[in-house]
């Protein structure tokens, strides 16, 4: 079984595409409804998102939850979910209809995969965009190319369900940003496969988008690195996690000085020397 899980909160203007993507994959289609599940998690809406759900009959399984964020819907999904597959997609993005037939003959031909993700179509306010170099994915070992940013959309990727119960499920503490704090734990663990075929369209540039919301996302990665440091890291790894957050804290840093706010810039500026990589990591990286 597969159980697709869609987290929302105020997104009734996007959600019925979002559903009606869902519901149009060529591999659903196909098989039985045995074969599949889809839960909405209404993360405490207050606009007409029920209503939306509930226009699809009983295709989809709706849950309200009061408003605690997108990983404590995440979270609740994962609780409901039955399947041995896992597939996540945020109500702004889309699914191309072949996504879920492709990924599937890809983990049915390579069982010992664990994770398939997909290339992606971005549009910011109707219009199409072209990814920067810095967004290139990769397959395999990826932990050293998680750290800078996200780089594995939850929307594009599909999920063996045991890595959940191996790696943890999305931190709740965190306000945004929560995705590559699983990114980094999930890269740890396992290799993961890219699939160079763009198979998910993400709508951006909205006013409600969280990358949008809150500014200086570094904040939170650096959170998320933070945390990173007691995990079962490798010397390397350790070395490579403090470099990531030296280089957020300048960032950061600077980017407080420019907006006059002393406090802020000092605060992670002070950081600096704190995480600045041990001299054992530094010996490392020169052999």
């Amino acid at each position: 079984m597969i159980s697709v899980i869609i987290p929302t909160y105020n997104r009734a203007s996007f959600l019925d595409e979002a559903i009606q993507s869902v519901l149009n994959q060529d591999y659903f289609v196909r098989n039985s409804s045995s074969s599949f599940e889809f839960l909405v998690i209404d993360d405490g809406s207050t606009d007409n998102t029920k209503e939306i759900v509930k226009s699809f009959g009983n295709k989809m399984k709706y849950h309200f939850q009061e408003h605690k964020g997108v990983s404590a819907a995440r979270n609740l999904g994962l609780d409901l979910a039955q399947g041995d597959y896992i597939a996540f997609l945020d109500s702004d993005d889309l699914w191309k209809k072949e996504k879920i037939s492709i990924q599937m003959s890809f983990m049915n031909a390579f069982p010992k995969a664990k994770v398939c993700y997909t290339e992606e179509i971005w549009i910011r306010r109707g219009v199409f965009v072209n990814p920067k170099k810095k967004h290139r994915k990769y397959s395999g070992w990826i932990f050293d190319r998680v750290l800078p940013l996200c780089l594995i959309s939850l929307s594009s990727a599909l999920f063996r369900r045991e890595i959940f119960e191996e790696t943890g499920k999305f931190d709740e503490e965190l306000l945004v940003c929560e995705d590559y704090d699983f990114g980094i734990r999930l890269a740890l663990k396992y290799p993961v496969c890219f699939l160079s075929k763009p198979l998910i369209i993400k709508r951006g540039g909205h006013p409600d988008q969280l990358s949008r919301k809150y500014w200086g996302m570094d904040r939170f990665r650096i959170k998320a690195l933070e945390k990173a440091l007691h995990l079962d890291l490798t010397p390397h790894q350790e070395m490579l996690v403090r470099q990531e957050i030296v280089r957020k804290c300048q960032i950061l840093g600077s980017g407080f000085e420019k907006r006059n706010n002393k406090d802020e810039a000092r605060k992670y500026l002070s950081l600096i020397d704190k995480y600045r990589p041990k001299e054992q990591g530094q010996k490392t990286e020169e052999k």
